[in-house]
């Protein structure tokens, strides 16, 4: 059992930080800028509602973040009431938001001058995974780092990985947004044609399903889309971020991403059809508007 402070207490953070609790027994300290929102899950878990990330990292052996983007996690790690200012000892920041490897080698820097550890670690499952306990984990850091942190971030995971140095769990959930953003496409696609062919789609599914053009967003997202229903796990205005940060490190390091490119765009189509909150699956939506 550890002092663990967590920090963002969003659709992502809220569960895997009762995971941690529950599941670890771990002793919560925690952090959210919307302290009522602290306040709720101390008193759901049993921990303690922290005024500033500051507070909420002193005495942590691990500490967690998971917020929106790299101002977000700049605003709750960086300055005096920041989580690294509350740091101390060999103390780790195992950072969960999905960010740029940029954001995640300048925080490398600011614990390291503490003495502290770091570890990008980005994750991949949605809500559910979280709320669930089985989030896939892309760590970037050091070995023995990791190797500390591993047990802690095993209760919210069902695979955690250290993919290379600081970055490289960042750079390698870019990768995983790269291929989700074709794969969604695609579906989209076969569904729409299906439907214009005049094929039964659960039909269609369930043998193709079992075939090469198999995928977890088939299996878990095709009924839904056939229903027209997009409430269901990651928003449209999340995955433009992620791709945003991956066309921005493209142009960093040279990758050519046609097919990215071009779904964010169908994406930026959808936020113009007011589907800002729908989930990535919606890409069907614009194909069926004609839009």
């Amino acid at each position: 059992m550890a002092t663990v402070a967590f920090i963002g207490l969003g659709v992502m953070g809220y569960p895997m930080a009762g995971h941690l609790k529950t599941r670890g027994d771990h002793t919560l300290r925690v952090y959210n800028r919307t302290a009522a929102k602290a306040r709720q899950w101390a008193e759901e878990f049993g921990g303690t509602a922290c005024e500033t990330p500051a507070e909420a990292a002193e005495g942590a052996e691990f500490i967690f973040t998971c917020v929106g983007n790299d101002d977000d996690l700049r605003s709750v790690t960086l300055g005096d009431s920041g989580a690294i200012a509350g740091m101390s000892g060999d103390a780790i920041l195992i950072d969960n938001t999905t960010a740029s490897a940029e954001v995640a080698r300048q925080l490398a820097e600011a614990c390291a001058e503490k003495g502290c550890g770091f570890l990008d670690a980005p994750v991949s499952g949605g809500q559910a995974g979280a709320e669930n306990g089985v989030l896939t984990v892309m760590v970037g850091g050091e070995q023995a780092i990791f190797d500390r942190a591993r047990p802690v971030i095993d209760t919210y995971a069902r695979m955690v990985g250290l993919m290379g140095p600081v970055g490289a769990g960042q750079l390698t959930k870019m990768i995983n947004q790269i291929c989700i953003a074709g794969l969604v496409q695609g579906l989209a696609e076969g569904i729409h044609f299906g439907k214009r062919a005049g094929l039964d789609i659960e039909k269609v599914v369930e043998v193709i399903s079992k075939g090469a053009a198999g995928s977890w967003q088939m299996e878990n997202r095709h009924k839904t889309m056939n229903a027209g229903e997009y409430e269901h796990g990651f928003a449209v205005d999340w995955m433009r971020k992620d791709l945003k940060i991956v066309l921005d490190e493209a142009g960093r390091n040279g990758a050519r991403l046609p097919v990215t490119a071009l779904v964010d765009q169908f994406y930026a189509d959808v936020q113009a059809n007011g589907g800002n909150r729908w989930d990535t699956s919606s890409l069907l939506t614009r194909l069926e508007s004609g839009k």
